[in-house]
């Protein structure tokens, strides 16, 4: 017995200039593509995919010290976004902190 299933899609509609629509077409003659639809699918996930959303935790500053530390002693060198984005901790806090390790002798910048 076949099985049907159905889509929850939706339909949005964009205007596209002249060329933009036939360099489309060519991608999709090509067969790089399967129709125009499937290289806007594509477009949307990749566009989705590359724009990040950052979140913050409220931890107060002994907390995300630790946190900090303990990124550090696990990875030995990080740069302050990868630490941001990877302890969704604020930018400005993880400079204060490692600038404060840096006094303290617990850190060494190469």
């Amino acid at each position: 017995m076949l099985e049907i299933v159905k889509s929850e899609g939706h339909v949005v509609g964009s205007k596209v200039s002249a060329v933009e629509l036939e360099q489309i077409k060519r991608l999709v003659a090509s067969g790089v593509y399967l129709n125009t639809s499937d290289f806007v699918r594509d477009a949307i996930r990749d566009k989705l995919a590359a724009i990040k959303t950052i979140k913050y935790r409220d931890v107060d500053y002994d907390t995300a010290k630790k946190e900090v530390m303990g990124y550090f002693q696990e990875r030995g060198e990080a740069y302050p976004s990868d630490i941001e984005e990877d302890l969704e901790l604020d930018y400005k806090l993880i400079c204060q902190i490692v600038d404060e390790l840096k006094r303290e002798g617990r850190l060494e910048v190469l």
